[in-house]
């Protein structure tokens, strides 16, 4: 469906993004990583209240909500599948970041979940989070690598992501149920996404 040039409205209760798809189909050149302490850490099989949390932390000011709806049933499937690798970028002995890498489609790596929690925003943890993404992706025989970030991400993200070594190759409009009207995320977080109930 293409939709109308103009205004389209948006239900009630409903939220609406642009989601804009980058990728890279050749490996960058190596970036120098910023000075900072930090380390990641591979989660096999992750615990799905660990999982969790670290989402939570991570992308709920950003309005991640998919992973929160699903059962532990849908979560583990997804998680716990051999394609898909968890990490956790650890600060000061704290897990503070979170990336998730989907090998499931041949000769491609989906950034499924790539971020670190607020108060790393700005001090170069992300940076480290992005070489080491990148160095484990591209150590497979890949041809492609690729993400997806939407217009309720950090006002930076596409930006950061075009440094990356990334380069933008679809949009689209994604409406979905307000998570914070059903519980999903507190009714606090993502200010600059208005709630509009009626």
């Amino acid at each position: 469906m293409i939709l109308p040039d103009g205004y389209s409205d948006i239900p009630a209760g409903k939220i609406a993004a642009v989601v804009t798809h980058l990728e890279m189909t050749a490996r960058p050149p190596c970036r120098d990583d910023p000075p900072g302490a930090w380390t990641l850490r591979q989660a096999d099989a992750p615990a799905l209240d660990w999982y969790r949390d670290l989402h939570r932390r991570v992308g709920e000011e950003w309005l991640w909500f998919s992973r929160m709806r699903m059962n532990d049933t849908e979560l583990a499937a997804i998680i716990h599948a051999p394609e898909i690798e968890v990490y956790a970028l650890v600060a000061d002995g704290r897990e503070e970041g979170l990336l998730e890498l989907d090998f499931r489609e041949a000769g491609q790596c989906e950034l499924v979940y790539f971020g670190v929690a607020a108060g790393l925003i700005g001090t170069g943890a992300a940076r480290f989070l992005m070489n080491r993404a990148l160095e484990l992706a591209w150590s497979r025989d890949l041809r492609r690598v690729w993400l997806h970030t939407c217009t309720f991400d950090h006002p930076s993200a596409v930006a950061f992501y075009q440094r990356s070594g990334f380069r933008p190759f679809r949009r689209q409009i994604e409406v979905a149920d307000d998570p914070r009207l059903d519980g999903t995320a507190p009714r606090t977080v993502a200010r600059h996404v208005p709630i509009i109930e009626s």
